[in-house]
């Protein structure tokens, strides 16, 4: 991915910088649950029916959406490269948000995150903040910034990782309970009025652009924002200008465009950077995932349910394709219920002592005090649901959905809704069947990158192909696959031989085209 020629046009008479932050991930519990009970009738297949995140911005020419995004990790689970960078430094109201968006415009990525310096304002004593009430507080200074956790934020969200991002709320000069969760970009843009007078900022960045505008604009704009926008006076707008922006523009803000890449004067320039993003085009992820593994020995970390004649008996009855759909669900539950069962087995448990009725002691096993959370690969992971909460009291459920491109064959990030603080959770992920490995390998992915750690992520599938077994496993060999069978062949479409069809049509009643996928098809 190479950044292209970037025209910067006059950032013109542009309105208060934005201090929000760009992806965001939905965060919620186990109360939205997507409904479970299948229709009485055939239906067409359609999507699932998550309301989906508003887009990042709405540009004169496109809009950047927060879904949809492609592989970013090789066959190996590793990400392939960090995020491309982009610092926009300039006086306060000096366009820079305007700017950032004539970059967005000009770049043909499909993630792109806006972080804006004026989320990591330091929290305020009182002291300060009745000097802020009085416009006697130097919010232009580089120590009214939190630098470190500025710094921090900024390059976890490089790595891929998933971040909490203040909330500063100018009327109240404070911090707002609630912080932004943001996940995934492959091009960052961060922007503000300090953003290279810190030497461990600037090591992060991999563009710096300057934006120079004549100060009597960036005092007329500051007016217009300060007054309309955050509930100022305008003695207090401009006793604080001439205190403390204009002294602090010239010490420590006009000074950094000497390092600046490309400097933006008076809003008009050209600039063609020519610079490689680093992320270079992804290969197939699915059939580099084909072409892996044949031959080899199924992984220790795979535990299939004992292939007892009662669990056979049931496989038989939801593979034949003249299984109606009322038995196909029965069955199906049912060895979802044995499958969570089995699963829950591998858990640690510690030894424990209870005393009976009767008066006796009873040498036993008790779970570990952690908590254990779902997470279903919407549409069929989600059928699972069910068994998992009637064995698993109060537990978290979260929801992923992947989709295939049908013009690339790849998977692609659409939904993601995790439950808070899941880091230190045991993960059950939920997906009724596994081909290649592809969408469970993205939905590891975003599991580890918001810092689960790989022992503690279960993936559970009614049925697998050897391929995807190996595919997760050589991926991520610390992760446990439990599954109740496994068979040994794809087709040249990817679908398990000799496999179960598409469990999400025959469990739902949907009939979608074959040339459909999401995660529940027989290709994922």
């Amino acid at each position: 991915m190479r950044l292209r020629e970037l025209r910067l046009l006059s950032p013109g008479q542009s309105g208060p910088e934005d201090p929000g932050v760009g992806i965001t991930c939905k965060e919620g519990s186990a109360g939205d649950r997507l409904p479970l009970a299948p229709a009485p009738a055939p239906r067409r297949r359609t999507a699932s029916q998550c309301k989906p995140e508003p887009p990042l911005l709405r540009t004169s020419k496109r809009t950047i959406y927060t879904a949809g995004r492609p592989p970013w990790y090789s066959e190996t689970g590793a990400p392939v490269d960090e995020a491309f960078v982009i610092g926009l430094c300039g006086g306060s109201a000096s366009g820079k948000t305007t700017v950032a968006t004539r970059i967005i415009e000009a770049l043909d990525v499909p993630w792109v995150v806006l972080l804006s310096m004026d989320s990591f304002y330091k929290v305020l004593d009182e002291g300060q903040q009745a000097l802020a009430a009085r416009s006697d507080y130097n919010f232009d200074h580089p120590d009214a910034f939190d630098f470190e956790l500025l710094v921090n934020v900024l390059r976890k969200l490089k790595k891929g990782k998933s971040v909490k991002v203040p909330v500063y709320d100018f009327t109240t000069h404070s911090r707002r309970r609630e912080w932004k969760t943001v996940y995934g970009a492959n091009v960052i843009v961060f922007e503000g009025i300090l953003a290279f007078a810190n030497k461990e900022l600037l090591k992060l960045l991999d563009m710096k652009v300057f934006v120079d505008t004549d100060s009597d604009i960036r005092l007329v704009r500051r007016l217009q924002r300060d007054i309309m926008e955050r509930g100022r006076d305008v003695a207090g707008v401009i006793k604080q200008y001439n205190k403390f922006v204009k002294p602090a523009f010239e010490q420590y803000i006009e000074p950094t465009v000497q390092v600046a890449d490309i400097v933006v004067p008076r809003g008009e320039a050209r600039a063609d950077p020519g610079v490689g993003s680093g992320s270079e085009h992804l290969p197939s992820c699915r059939a580099a995932l084909a072409s892996a593994h044949q031959g080899q020995p199924l992984p220790k970390t795979l535990s299939v349910l004992e292939s007892t004649p009662q669990v056979r008996g049931m496989h038989t009855i939801i593979r034949n394709k003249d299984t109606t759909r009322d038995e196909f669900i029965f069955y199906s539950k049912r060895l979802m219920r044995l499958l969570i069962e089995h699963a829950l087995s591998f858990l640690p448990l510690k030894s424990v002592t209870v005393e009976t009725p009767q008066g006796t002691t009873y040498e036993g096993k008790r779970f570990h005090r952690q908590r254990i959370t779902g997470v279903s690969i919407l549409r069929a992971g989600e059928t699972m649901e069910q068994a998992l909460t009637a064995v698993c009291k109060d537990i978290r459920l979260g929801k992923i959905l992947i989709q295939t491109n049908l013009d690339t064959g790849e998977p692609e990030l659409h939904y993601l809704r995790l439950p808070k603080e899941i880091s230190e959770d045991y993960v059950i992920l939920m997906d009724s069947t596994v081909s290649t490995g592809a969408a469970a390998m993205m939905a590891v992915r975003v599991l580890l990158d918001h810092d689960v750690q790989e022992d503690r992520i279960f993936l559970l599938s009614l049925l697998m192909a050897e391929m995807g077994v190996h595919s997760v496993a050589y991926a991520f060999p610390r992760v446990h696959i439990i599954t109740t069978a496994v068979d040994k062949r794809v087709n040249e479409e990817f679908h398990i031989i000799p496999g179960i069809g598409n469990f999400g049509d025959r469990y739902f009643g949907t009939d979608g085209p074959s040339a459909w996928c999401d995660s529940d098809s027989v290709d994922c």
